[in-house]
């Protein structure tokens, strides 16, 4: 009978799901998984499940094997000797060819089908002679990739502020974005220091805690609402989301703190007209008496009159002293106007060199 079950596997800890038809596997055990990056090491996270569930549709891969003995030799032969020589190598090389990148880590595949290296850079980077210096040492594939300061946190950092491992050590498969926003809603101290975790970043707790937050708010009444109590009617003035307690000001100046199921009634806002000011009525009477004024007649003109005023107006704008400004806008707006060069051979943007999908150089 075929199962299906939850393991974390490679450097960054990935979490999938994989089948098996081993009956005996339970949680923590070490086991060999195959991937679509070769042979691995895993842990198990889950206790087995009938292969008939929705999350056997499409599996990660399949489990092999637990760990025995030699695989045990073997990962401390990978963590001990080899990934440590290929980190070295790998950095003399950096330095070397003067690349603008930091190695952070290096990753041996458990069967060793790919070599992967982890690198911080600014911007784009040319390794390709790198990846050709790597790949004639070792005879095998090699992949660079880039990452992030909180992927460089998950894969060197174990544990956080609060003295537990690391969220994305632990249960978080994907990083998303976190903001302040959040950090406010949850009203914790907007202290940079106080609320970066270990990769300088935002804490990713405040992410996962912001739907139950969000939840949480949307049954407490907003600040500045007027509630109803036994003890009056009252104005909301801070509340507390995880309590769902709520500190009103009374009518007579006195606060209270409540709890959300006292709250009798949330009044409505009360909209307040205002009264004509002094200054609308004065107003009023000048538009009045403007228009109670009469307005000066135009006199007819004749055609042959109205074309010798526009030709006299002509030349006196054609002689003026500001007509060189005026020429002059006019050759900056024709400028502007003109369709833009093309400076793509200036602007162009470094291109980023990738191994190809084989790897092999």
């Amino acid at each position: 009978m075929k199962y299906t079950v939850l393991a974390r596997y490679s450097a960054m800890r990935t979490i999938g799901t994989f089948s098996t038809t081993i009956k005996n596997l339970r949680f923590g055990h070490k086991c060999i998984l195959r991937t679509g990056r070769g042979t691995e090491w895993g842990e198990v996270t889950s206790d087995l499940q009938p292969s008939d569930t929705a999350s056997a549709a499409h599996p990660d891969g399949i489990i092999l094997r637990r760990a025995a003995t030699d695989d045990y030799e073997r990962r401390r032969q990978i963590d001990d000797i080899e990934q440590p020589k290929e980190f070295d190598f790998c950095a003399d090389k950096i330095a070397a060819r003067n690349l603008p990148m930091r190695l952070a880590s290096v990753e041996h595949i458990f069967g060793g089908e790919k070599i992967i290296f982890y690198f911080l850079a600014d911007g784009r980077v040319d390794f390709r002679q790198l990846v050709k210096d790597l790949a004639a040492e070792y005879r095998t594939r090699i992949e660079m990739r880039q990452i992030g300061a909180r992927d460089e946190a998950r894969l060197l950092t174990e544990y956080g502020h609060c003295g537990r491992e690391l969220c994305c050590r632990t249960f978080i498969r994907e990083l998303e974005p976190v903001t302040m926003r959040m950090a406010k809603l949850q009203k914790t101290t907007l202290d940079p220091a106080k609320i970066s975790g270990r990769c300088g970043r935002l804490m990713c707790c405040l992410r996962f805690e912001d739907e139950t937050y969000a939840e949480l708010r949307k049954n407490l009444p907003q600040k500045g609402s007027r509630v109803r109590l036994k003890q009056g009617v009252g104005e909301v003035i801070s509340s507390e989301i995880l309590a769902q307690t709520l500190t009103v000001e009374l009518s007579d100046k006195k606060t209270t703190t409540v709890g959300l199921s006292e709250v009798l009634e949330t009044l409505p806002e009360e909209k307040s007209q205002k009264p004509e000011t002094q200054q609308d009525s004065r107003g009023s009477g000048r538009n009045k008496a403007r228009n109670g004024r009469k307005r000066p007649q135009k006199t007819a003109t004749t055609p042959d009159e109205t074309q010798q005023e526009q030709k006299k107006h002509r030349q006196q704008t054609d002689t003026g002293p500001g007509q060189n400004q005026r020429r002059e806008h006019e050759t900056t707006q024709q400028q502007l106007d003109a369709p833009p060069q093309d400076v793509h051979d200036e602007l162009a943007p470094q291109e980023w060199w990738e191994e190809p999908d084989n790897g092999e150089e």
